[in-house]
């Protein structure tokens, strides 16, 4: 039997939530909700921990530190009604605090594209469950239906708006604490992602974590000290630089569907506890680490390597560099940018039976799809190669990115100048394409203003173009932060 009952918020208002036998409940807190289910009314399982700590927290969170609300109306520093608005999308962020009849807070219900729906499974009854992770990323995946599957290129964009949301996270000076497969919930079909236990957050140096984590995202130096009683000096809490070690293990977990340190060594044959306090912890290995192979399985297929070298160079940071020393660790700023510029050399697989449906085609001298040894069936790849300026070196230029270009590759703004990045602010006009007509490559010019063609002449924008072979040199933009273009055509044999 369920019936309705009255939540009063910290400003006096009312709202109604739905009140069932058995609730969905968590960790921390248990959920009604609302009769519309639009949002949810979610009360704390123990009342006791309920001090002026944690209400000043929530307070804060829902304010100042707030990246789903615009400066202007008490958000975050920095943040417009655009910004506010992406990030809304990108965290289930609580909206308000209630008082009554317990303490609690109120958040927007998840998009339903973050729940399975009743076709999900075969075998596994999934209706109304949370899409974590672990259910794509696992061995439960087989028992998927294959439309809730996604592929290697959903999967890359999905890492791509996590870092994105993390990285606003740390900008704001605030620190998840527990991010997991539990706390970010993810559609492959779409892309998309959500992160959500907000309430949890950490602000550096003012409101200490409340959690150490979850299993296989606790970073290597929180789970060796987590024996070590409260206050003590060497004890490690949980901060921006533990978000930094969860959000790699989601990244190559979302990449290549497998655990980045869970692997076959045996740490200790004393116990399971000990083995597993071991292997997570102070003597944690990286499967991939190139200086020692003791934790790699045997059926490695696809690595890091295959990823191209600006995410090789990230998880080799991540896993050996950083995995013990956090300094290390690249940002979320950093893996946002690596994303992006893998994001410009996917392929498309050519086996219609490919798993992963796309791969990083870094190398041009080797086409073959790392997943299913397929070798791609194109005649020819084009590869546009930017170079930026050296500032105070005329004609001096030094590389900066490369686009994998097939027909109809569309051009953005970030291909154009060195000063725009496809961040949550960027305009994602369409301002050119790359296009093959009657045999011969050509960048059509739709929204160029000041694109210069390999003679020295301006390409007018709506109707100019410039054929492009390989070898081709042009100007994206004749100001100072338009970038050189050289144009490789690489046949396949």
């Amino acid at each position: 039997m369920s019936s309705i009952g009255q939540a009063t918020l910290a400003d006096g208002r009312k709202i109604p939530y739905v009140i069932t036998d058995n609730p969905p409940a968590g960790g921390m807190k248990y959920t009604y909700f609302s009769p519309d289910k639009s949002y949810v009314v979610q009360f704390f399982n123990d009342p006791s921990k309920v001090d002026t700590n944690m209400r000043s927290r929530l307070e804060a969170i829902l304010t100042r530190y707030n990246p789903t609300l615009p400066e202007g109306k008490g958000g975050a520093v920095g943040n417009d009604e655009k910004t506010a608005e992406y990030f809304s999308k990108r965290f289930c962020w609580p909206t308000d605090i209630v008082v009554y009849p317990e303490f609690g807070i109120v958040s927007p219900t998840y998009p339903k594209s973050f729940f399975f729906g009743s076709n999900a499974s075969d075998i596994l009854d999934l209706k109304g469950k949370d899409k974590k992770s672990n259910w794509f990323t696992g061995k439960n995946r087989k028992y998927l239906n294959p439309a809730e599957l996604g592929d290697f290129h959903s999967m890359l964009q999905t890492a791509l708006l996590l870092s994105r949301s993390i990285r606003r996270l740390h900008q704001a000076g605030l620190a998840h604490s527990d991010l997991s497969n539990n706390n970010v919930l993810i559609d492959p079909k779409s892309g998309n992602c959500v992160v959500i236990d907000i309430d949890s957050l950490v602000v550096p140096g003012i409101y200490p974590p409340e959690v150490a984590g979850t299993r296989g995202y606790i970073a290597p130096e929180v789970v060796e000290s987590l024996e070590l009683p409260a206050g003590d000096l060497n004890r490690k809490a949980p901060s921006a630089y533990t978000d930094l070690h969860a959000l790699a293990v989601l990244i190559y977990e979302y990449l290549l569907r497998r655990h980045p340190i869970i692997g076959p060594k045996i740490y200790s044959a004393e116990s399971a506890e000990k083995d597993d306090y071991l292997a997570l912890g102070p003597m944690a290995t990286f499967i991939e680490n190139p200086y020692d192979t003791s934790n790699r399985p045997a059926d490695l297929k696809a690595t890091i390597h295959d990823l191209g070298p600006e995410l090789e160079a990230l998880f080799l940071r991540a896993f050996v560099d950083g995995l013990h020393d956090p300094d290390k660790r690249p940002s979320a700023m950093e893996w946002e940018r690596g994303l992006v510029r893998t994001w410009d050399q996917m392929h498309r697989c050519s086996n219609p039976n490919c798993d992963y449906k796309w791969f990083v085609l870094y190398d041009p001298d080797k086409p073959v799809c790392p997943f299913c040894g397929t070798k791609i069936d194109d005649t020819e790849l084009v590869q546009l190669n930017f170079s930026r300026h050296i500032r105070g070196q005329k004609g001096k230029w030094r590389r900066y990115s490369k686009l994998l270009a097939v027909n109809n590759t569309p051009i953005f703004g970030w291909h154009i100048k060195d000063n725009i990045f496809p961040d949550e602010k960027a305009d994602k006009q369409r301002l050119g394409y790359i296009c093959n007509y009657k045999g011969n490559w050509f960048l059509a010019n739709e929204h160029i203003s000041g694109l210069v063609s390999p003679s020295g002449n301006s390409v007018p924008a709506g109707s100019g173009s410039i054929m492009i072979s390989d070898g081709t040199q042009f100007l994206t933009s004749n100001d100072e932060h338009g970038l050189l273009v050289t144009v490789s055509v690489k046949k396949i044999k």
